[in-house]
């Protein structure tokens, strides 16, 4: 197994939004997660982050960050750290500027989870050490890079490849159309009115399109960016802090269940993925959903995996066989 060569530094200390990164470096941190998945099947010692230490900080609940980003550091041979926000007070009790100072001196390099991606990029910005955007609602890189490590996996990720997204314009559909424009395949997002990929987005995002060939569609009809689809992804129509909205999304998003008259438009082999939880009934029909679980959870493993790459490459110490 060829090893991860830790001098292979990312462009930026931190990884805030995939819009940072080129097209190598996200192949990169793949090829570095793929490399941590063999080495953790096959039973071999591999701990880069031997005497390392990982700060947590989550202001929005969690299952797979918290779980994914705990144990790959431990199996990396360092030691996670959970910070509440009422023990930190980011902003309120201490300054953003002197909580990440404080970090620096204390850690190797920290996750945070939170809603504004501002405190993300003000934190990096006062830290000496890597930051990484474990979610905010601008975006949701780690969850992009194991699905697209998933998409490789299946032979997927190649040139032609068509992922369609279907459902809101949210941070996972902002990563996905970073990823498109990097790698040059195509995403077509199809939304409800008022529920569009941010302009912003699709703007920043055309910028490397043009360079690589992909495309970053907006859609209002999700059996178009369904057609010829080799993925089609789906994600909760009201995430978290939008639950007054609720009843009001329910009403915009019911056309667009994916499930399987939908997926008929799709490829004979496409494969439906979901960044979980998921609410069958909602976003994604009970039976598409079990008839695609293995996949569906085969992401949230490459949670696992493709995060310790990501650490091996950010706060890893030297080349380990």
């Amino acid at each position: 197994m060829s090893e991860i060569r830790t001098e292979i530094r990312l462009k930026h200390k931190d990884l805030l939004t995939l819009a940072d990164l080129t097209a190598d470096e996200i192949h990169a941190v793949l090829q570095a997660g793929s490399i941590c998945k063999a080495k953790q099947k096959s039973g071999e010692l591999f701990v880069p982050l031997l005497g390392k230490s990982l700060g947590m900080v989550f202001h929005k609940p969690s299952a797979r960050t918290r779980i994914s980003f705990e144990l790959g550091a431990f199996q990396l041979g360092g030691h996670a750290v959970l910070l509440k926000d009422e023990e930190i007070g980011i902003g309120s009790r201490e300054s953003v500027e002197d909580v990440a100072r404080l970090f620096s001196r204390y850690f190797d390099g920290f996750i945070i989870r939170t809603f504004d991606h501002t405190l993300v990029t003000q934190l990096a910005e006062h830290s000496a050490v890597p930051v990484i955007n474990a979610l905010t609602d601008y975006e949701h890189p780690c969850q992009i890079l194991a699905d697209l490590m998933t998409v490789q996996e299946l032979g997927k990720l190649k040139s032609g490849l068509k992922v369609a997204f279907v459902g809101d314009g949210n941070n996972v559909a902002t990563a996905w159309a970073f990823a498109a424009a990097k790698l040059g395949f195509t995403l077509a997002v199809a939304s409800p009115n008022g529920y569009e990929l941010h302009d912003a987005v699709v703007a920043e995002a055309s910028e490397d399109a043009q360079r690589s060939g992909g495309r970053v569609l907006r859609l209002h009809d999700p059996n178009e960016a369904v057609q010829g689809a080799d993925v089609v992804y789906t994600d909760v129509w009201t995430s978290m802090g939008q639950e007054q909205e609720r009843a009001e999304r329910l009403a915009a998003f019911s056309k667009f269940q994916v499930g399987e008259a939908l997926m008929k438009r799709a490829k004979p082999d496409a494969v439906v993925m979901h960044c979980l939880p998921a609410h069958r009934g909602e976003e994604i029909s009970a039976e598409t959903f079990e008839r695609h679980q293995k996949v569906i959870f085969d992401e949230a493993e490459n949670r696992l995996h493709v995060q310790k790459g990501l650490m091996t490459l950010l706060m890893g110490r030297t080349a380990v066989a």
